[in-house]
C-alpha cells in the first residue's frame, strides 16, 4: 500500500503524505475511509511513530483527513476550496506551457489529461 524509499533525499514523513495523496486522488481511498492508526501505520512501514503523526497533522492541515477524538483519522469529504484549486490550475497551466515550449503536441497532452482519471469525449463534469 505504501511505498516508502530510506534512500531518498526526500524526507518520509513527505513519503506519507505523497502515498496518502496518491491513494486519495486515484481513488483507493475513498472519502469517510478510516485511516490506520498513527502507530499501527509506523508499525507496518517501520518508522518512528513521530514520523507518522507530522505526516498525518500535515495532511489534516491539507484537508486531506480529519481526525475524531477516540475514534481515529478518516479521509475527509473534498471541499474544493476555490485557493488552492485556483493554484492547482496555475501550476497546470505552467506545466502545459512547459511541455508545448518543449515540442509536444496539444493533442497528446489533452490525450493524457483525459485518460488520467477514465474521461472520454461523453464525459461532461460541468
Amino acid at each position: 500500500m505504501f511505498q516508502i524509499d530510506l534512500k531518498s533525499r526526500k524526507a518520509i514523513y513527505a513519503q506519507i503524505i505523497d502515498n496518502f495523496k496518491r491513494l486519495i486522488i486515484t481513488g483507493v481511498l475513498k472519502p469517510e475511509d478510516k485511516v490506520p492508526s498513527i502507530r499501527d501505520l509506523a508499525q507496518t512501514i517501520t518508522v518512528n511513530p513521530n514520523t507518522v503523526q507530522k505526516a498525518y497533522r500535515e495532511l489534516e492541515t491539507q484537508g486531506y483527513i480529519y481526525t475524531v477524538l477516540g475514534q481515529g483519522s478518516f479521509i475527509a469529504v473534498p471541499d474544493n476550496p476555490a485557493p488552492e484549486v485556483e493554484a492547482l490550475y496555475i501550476q497546470l497551466k505552467a506545466i502545459v506551457q512547459e511541455l508545448l515550449f518543449r515540442g509536444q503536441k496539444l493533442l497528446d497532452i489533452t490525450e493524457i489529461i483525459q485518460n488520467l482519471h477514465g474521461f472520454d469525449d461523453n464525459d461532461e463534469s460541468d
